[in-house]
């Protein structure tokens, strides 16, 4: 199961609570964003795991291409 119930289907766009979807069989990603808390006592731990603190992090971003930016 996902870390989110709500699931949306990528091909038809069908809700369920399965990473795989009931109509069509596709695959489901999280129909929303996780929650966010300023409040966030376990924030320094997940940026420790993401490496952020390291050097470079920031380069390893996506960035937008010349294309998307027009």
């Amino acid at each position: 199961m996902a870390r989110q119930s709500m699931q949306k289907c990528r091909d038809c766009g069908a809700h369920s609570l399965h990473t795989t979807c009931p109509k069509c069989g596709g695959t489901a990603f999280a129909a929303a964003p996780m929650k966010w808390s300023p409040e966030d006592t376990r924030a320094d731990l997940r940026r420790k795991l993401e490496g952020v603190d390291q050097k470079g992090w920031s380069d390893s971003l996506p960035d937008l291409s010349s294309e998307e930016e027009e």
